[in-house]
């Protein structure tokens, strides 16, 4: 593959849903095709199913692998038996097992360096659990297959809105259990780094949630903000991380309180999803931080309710393709600043002339 452009893999997820649609209605746009390499993990019999059922125009071309796709089309790279089948709006363990195997190409093909980035459809978190899989979702199964022992941190995010999570897709009966003052001081340090890396916010402001109501009113309502909360930001502070809070949700978000910083950290996954949806459902972005890998997903799920009927919006879906573009792009020119960089540069105290002195300069050398 002798393009620039960048190379995001694309895996079908449940394909009973709407990943194929509003993947298809995505590249229907030719000039989607002008800003990265599309390469779908899946089944080109059954994005062909759909594109038939659903009327659209989207072309495509079918593969061995990543390292055959054309830079000007969508390609398919076929992981499924072509007997499987479609059953729009309804969750079978056969299109489970097809979502895995298409994830697991992806993760495949990117250990080879065959694309740069992956963007996510959405699954059924219950019919693609098997011996291979027994994640609570993607963020966890990417984790461990390809973070490199580094932690991941779900932002869900809409342009300047960005929400992070402390726990995930874990029992409300244990988020108290859970939280404890180095894990918010973890999910600070990724955070942190990830809006100054990925985003290219120079210095970040961090809002934290609290856990109770009212910020737990100083015990009345529960002693986590004290405890913990409050502990875990002041050492974070200490690091030079600026982070304020911890604020009540309902009063933070419903005031527009969110406008004034560059990251949001919720305590759990419905407090930071809650508001965050109903303000940004719509071309709303999952952005896994933290791991090397840079990957993707629409903050929408499956949507049996609508699959099929060709109503699907993809605004979310091309939404998270700009994304990883951007953060790869933010990652590449990081990196290029670090591989040369200057000379550091200081005034020698005892040199009364203010003569700017080179680092390898000695005074024997002058």
């Amino acid at each position: 593959m002798e393009d620039n452009k960048i190379r995001i893999g694309i895996t079908q997820g449940d394909i009973n849903g709407v990943g194929y649609e509003v993947i298809l209605k995505t590249f229907a746009e030719p000039a989607m095709l002008e800003l990265c390499t599309p390469i779908v993990y899946g089944s080109p019999k059954v994005a062909a199913y759909h594109r038939k059922s659903l009327d659209l125009p989207t072309n495509f071309s079918i593969v061995e692998s990543a390292e055959d796709a054309a830079p000007d089309r969508l390609s398919i790279v076929n992981c499924n038996d072509d007997e499987v089948k479609v059953e729009f709006a309804n969750p079978t363990f056969e299109a489970g097992h097809a979502a895995l195997a298409a994830l697991e190409k992806a993760v495949e093909e990117y250990k080879k360096g065959l694309i740069d980035v992956i963007v996510t459809a959405p699954i059924n978190k219950h019919t693609i659990q098997s011996k291979d899989f027994h994640f609570p979702g993607h963020t966890e199964y990417i984790e461990q297959t390809l973070g490199e022992g580094e932690k991941a941190l779900m932002i869900l995010m809409k342009n300047d809105l960005r929400v992070a999570l402390v726990t995930g897709h874990i029992p409300v009966s244990k988020i108290a259990s859970v939280l404890n003052k180095e894990l918010i001081k973890e999910k600070l340090r990724i955070f942190h780094r990830s809006l100054k890396l990925d985003f290219d916010i120079e210095i970040p402001r961090i809002a934290v949630l609290s856990l109770n109501p009212h910020a737990g009113d100083e015990g009345l309502l529960g002693t986590e903000e004290q405890d913990i909360i409050i502990p875990a930001m002041k050492e974070a502070g200490e690091e030079g991380i600026l982070c304020f809070g911890p604020f009540p949700v309902d009063g933070f978000m419903g005031a527009g309180g969110f406008s004034h910083f560059d990251g949001i950290l919720a305590m759990y996954h419905d407090q930071g999803l809650a508001p965050f949806k109903a303000l940004a459902m719509d071309e709303g972005v999952n952005f896994t931080a933290g791991l090397p890998v840079v990957r993707t997903s629409p903050a929408h799920g499956t949507a049996y309710d609508i699959a099929g009927k060709g109503v699907a919006s993809e605004d979310s879906f091309r939404q998270a393709i700009y994304v990883a573009i951007d953060v790869y792009r933010n990652r590449q020119r990081d990196l290029q600043a670090r591989s040369n960089p200057l000379r550091k540069l200081y005034y020698e105290k005892r040199d009364d002339s203010d003569k700017l002195k080179l680092d390898s300069t000695t005074e024997a050398e002058l």
